[in-house]
């Protein structure tokens, strides 16, 4: 199953919200989700996606979303999706939303942690990092991908022994466009 981390230091934590620009750029993990998810007139099977967002007013919320065929596809409705779940949290526990949707309060490293211990490599979408044609690239990897203003430099701090930072090119792309390389990446992988 491909796994990917979409970290926001300004999403808000509460579905209060109706311009998702104002909402700590809502619109940016509304486009990740549907390129992470969805294809032509399909929908992937094989993707998890973890959204860590540090926003007011009550950091951290952790929304997990596991490809369903019910998932809304629409920017509309994919925004009334993490609308609910924000509104649905419940403190100290992972509660199930819908089929595949979860939220909890786990905070980034948490999430690390727990990718850790399953054995899985962590691949931090960095400029500056290693090129994405020298990586070597599997199901066994998780990417994490930062919002427009990328990971707070703690978060990378912490990060540099358990992480590889990867990138793309010299470019910097919107986030929804590197889950749609990396997508494609390992969708030519797996015909090779």
């Amino acid at each position: 199953m491909r796994e990917f981390i979409y970290f926001s230091s300004k999403a808000h934590t509460s579905g209060n919200f109706d311009d998702l620009m104002k909402a700590g750029r809502m619109d940016i993990a509304i486009h990740f989700i549907i390129n992470s998810f969805f294809l032509s007139n399909n929908l992937r099977d094989d993707v998890k996606l973890h959204l860590i967002f540090y926003g007011p007013p009550t950091p951290p919320r952790h929304l997990i979303l596991i490809s369903n065929p019910e998932m809304p596809i629409s920017k509309k409705d994919v925004a009334g999706l993490i609308r609910r779940m924000l509104y649905k949290y419940k403190a100290g526990e992972t509660k199930v939303i819908f089929p595949g949707c979860f939220i909890d309060n786990k905070n980034f490293f948490q999430v690390i942690e727990e990718i850790e211990k399953q054995g899985k490599r962590i691949l931090i979408l960095d400029k500056g990092g290693k090129d994405i044609e020298k990586a070597n690239i599997d199901e066994n990897c998780v990417f994490i991908v930062g919002d427009h203003e990328g990971l707070p430099a703690k978060e990378m701090k912490r990060l540099k022994d358990v992480a590889e930072k990867i990138e793309l090119s010299k470019k910097v792309y919107f986030a929804s466009h590197v889950v749609t390389i990396l997508n494609y990446i390992l969708d030519r992988n797996e015909q090779k």
